[in-house]
């Protein structure tokens, strides 16, 4: 059984005060073996991708309604808000190295959590972690 799924995604960076987006793609990543996180590899025009690593519940429970502190926050839109009609997912991240506001069509984020599920149950992560493997990783990085 394989034990990642990841998609393409097309978003929509805001740009503030300019009233204008910048479409450009994205990868979605998970793995069984890092239960709670979701990858995003934004495709910039860079070398590298830029990768965000953010949570699959903070990005499940954004679909209904605003979450998220800090350096991560996901809230939906109406479907007024974009030109297509459908609605949107609002993906903001920052770090001390800048700030970006994404869009990106809530039907697509929610499909991919769907087959994130069929992977790792929403509630089951916990068992697909190996704790022994991961204590004896950190007793090794501290020595």
């Amino acid at each position: 059984m394989n034990s990642t799924v990841s998609a393409e995604l097309g978003l929509h960076l805001v740009v503030p005060n300019e009233e204008l987006s910048v479409p450009l793609m994205a990868t979605l990543s998970y793995s069984a073996e890092d239960p709670y996180a979701i990858r995003i590899s934004f495709h910039a025009g860079l070398d590298e991708p830029i990768e965000w690593v953010i949570g699959r519940e903070l990005l499940s429970a954004g679909i209904q309604g605003p979450q998220g502190l800090g350096d991560a926050q996901v809230w939906p839109s109406s479907a007024d808000a974009s030109a297509a009609g459908d609605d949107v997912l609002n993906i903001e991240l920052s770090s001390p190295y800048g700030h970006a506001h994404f869009e990106a069509l809530a039907t697509d984020v929610a499909e991919f959590l769907r087959s994130t599920e069929l992977l790792v149950p929403a509630g089951s992560e916990s068992a697909h972690i190996d704790f022994d493997a991961e204590l004896a990783d950190l007793l090794r990085e501290a020595l």
